[in-house]
């Protein structure tokens, strides 16, 4: 009787603490009876083409469940009006590079052994959460610690069974690695080592079980190690850690179970290797040459080049926890990056928008894409059309055109003068949902 009464009093306060996360307009529940999908209808000021950059001035998206009914036309006699006169809209973005769970502000070697599995899902609720607020309705997952779990793995299941919200994932596994490698999580000192994990592979025969071992547990994509990285203390940046036979037999081993495979390469070296070794996508490419440009471009290996952390790194590292050691290397990389980027957009490699860092700051990589010589165009299409691609979503995300899920988004200003006003996203629908507005109520 006791538990009841409690939980009779604790449940107004329940409801009233999860209705301050919820945002002006949701979808009232259908009565059991109705089969019709829930209607409403979006007036975009200005409606941006990704595909081209054409602009069209008050355009009525109607919208029915979770998909685009049609773009164009008239406001449909009874169905509610979201009316956005005055601001652009855009398809909601894709990030797809981000590591959702854990504390995106411990950059510390070892917070990954103090962080428990289950703990670093629900930092994952809330990074997804933020994710969701800047417009972004889909993310990569670039791999996550092995004592996560597989966290990613249920957060991406939660949200498409409504359990939670947040933007649509795919799922990569573990980092796969040589033992001493960007992605072995034994940092600690030979007499404390720990046992030998399973996303280590030294040998071409260990890397088909690795592998197999993630897609096992639901992974979309399998992450490899091509080279050495910045954000740990035991490894060179500069330096191949996989070699091409073990890419290329990772590449066989997922290609054939229908997952993709993303590459860790921050070395020259590394990043052709992983290339001719078959990846899909090579991640940061800082150190990319105009030979490993072209074979990029000639075989169609998508770049993620996760411009901003690497310039937002140096100033703020050693106060979020990072390694000295890792400090040394964020000050070495950086001057290497403009010429990457560069040799990057000279072969016209496909580029696609990663973050990599706290999602706090994720849409400051579409500034930092500009700068480093896209278009802002080309910027809104590397988080958006080319996303789509690269993740195989095209069919149902990337642009607003019917059929394809209701994600919408809007900003104040026009963002192909000034690419900025991509950082004040107003306006977010997910699926057909209003997951943030600050407009007021829809009428």
């Amino acid at each position: 009787m006791y538990r009841l009464l409690r939980n009779a009093l604790f449940l107004p306060f329940l409801v009233a603490g999860f209705g301050s996360l919820a945002v002006a307009q949701q979808p009232a529940p259908a009565p059991a009876n109705q089969k019709e999908p829930r209607r409403v209808a979006i007036k975009a000021g200005r409606l941006l083409d990704v595909r081209t950059g054409g602009v069209t001035q008050d355009v009525v998206i109607l919208v029915e469940g979770d998909r685009i009914a049609s773009v164009g036309g008239a406001v449909p006699a009874g169905v509610p009006l979201v009316d956005l006169a005055g601001l652009t809209v855009l398809p909601g973005l894709i990030d797809v590079h981000d590591h959702i769970l854990g504390n995106p502000k411990d950059w510390s070697a070892t917070a990954w052994i103090r962080t428990s599995g289950p703990e670093a899902t629900i930092w994952g609720v809330r990074n997804l959460q933020v994710l969701l607020d800047h417009g972004f309705t889909g993310v990569r997952d670039a791999c996550e610690a092995v004592g996560s779990e597989y966290g990613q793995v249920a957060l991406r299941n939660s949200i498409q069974k409504g359990l939670i919200r947040g933007p649509r994932i795919a799922a990569a596994g573990t980092c796969i690695s040589l033992t001493g490698g960007h992605g072995d999580e034994d940092v600690l000192a030979p007499g404390l080592a720990l046992p030998r994990q399973p996303n280590i592979a030294d040998t071409v025969d260990e890397i088909g079980p690795a592998v197999r071992r993630d897609i096992k547990y639901g992974a979309d994509w399998v992450k490899l190690m091509a080279t050495g990285g910045v954000m740990d203390p035991i490894s060179d940046f500069r330096v191949q850690e996989l070699s091409e036979e073990q890419m290329a037999r990772a590449v066989e081993v997922a290609h054939r179970a229908g997952k993709r495979v993303m590459a860790h390469a921050e070395g020259t070296e590394g990043i052709k290797a992983a290339t001719r070794a078959g990846v899909d996508s090579i991640e940061h490419g800082t150190v990319l040459d105009d030979e490993g440009a072209e074979l990029m471009a000639k075989r169609g290996t998508w770049l993620v080049p996760t411009l901003y952390t690497f310039q937002r790194s140096p100033a703020v590292a050693a106060s979020l926890g990072a390694d000295p050691v890792s400090v040394e290397k964020m000050k070495a990389i950086l001057p290497m990056q403009k010429a990457g980027f560069e040799a990057a957009l000279k072969h016209k490699v496909r580029i696609a928008y990663g973050l990599d860092d706290d999602p706090d700051y994720v849409s400051k990589e579409f500034g930092a894409l500009v700068r480093g010589g896209l278009s802002p165009l080309g910027a809104i299409q590397a988080a958006t059309i080319n996303g789509a691609e690269l993740l195989g979503w095209t069919k149902d995300a990337g642009t607003i055109e019917a059929g394809k899920f209701a994600d919408i988004i809007a900003v104040n200003g026009d963002p192909l003068a000034d690419i900025g006003v991509m950082e004040r996203v107003v306006f977010v629908m997910k699926g057909g949902e209003v997951v943030k507005s600050e407009l007021g109520h829809p009428r």
